[in-house]
């Protein structure tokens, strides 16, 4: 694995952070019909939790807290309301189906989607802390 790689997946691992971060600044400003700005941007870091989640494991890494931790982590700090809650699930859910049902081991082409996937997360959450951080 390269250092790029391995200093790309701590740095994703931040998703617990921006979880804690987000929860903080608008779960009591949230309602069940207002959706925060960067509401897209979290539904896709969701999908790419989900292929991570099956990924990772698929081509040998013991990740822990597994990215299945992580994305509860990321929905008790960050889903007030149970439809937006499973919305977030589904993209969860949507990223994993999307691979286990082409995948059933690892390629080269699943750890270049794992590095991809890495590098969008980890700019995913630069923005969405960046643009709402303040």
């Amino acid at each position: 694995m390269s250092t790029v790689f391995k200093q790309s997946f701590r740095r994703f691992a931040l998703v617990a952070l921006l979880s804690a971060f987000l929860g903080q600044t608008t779960a009591s400003a949230q309602s069940p019909n207002n959706a925060p700005p960067y509401e897209g941007e979290l539904m896709r870091l969701s999908e790419i939790l989900g292929a991570l989640h099956f990924l990772r494991p698929l081509c040998g890494h013991d990740d822990e807290p597994s990215w299945r931790n992580q994305m509860e982590t990321f929905l008790e700090s960050e889903t007030l309301d149970e439809n937006r809650r499973r919305r977030f699930i589904e993209r969860f859910n949507q990223g994993n189906r999307g691979f286990s049902s082409v995948y059933l081991s690892c390629t080269a082409s699943a750890r270049l989607a794992m590095e991809q996937y890495i590098v969008e997360g980890r700019t995913l959450i630069s923005d969405v802390t960046g643009r709402y951080g303040r």
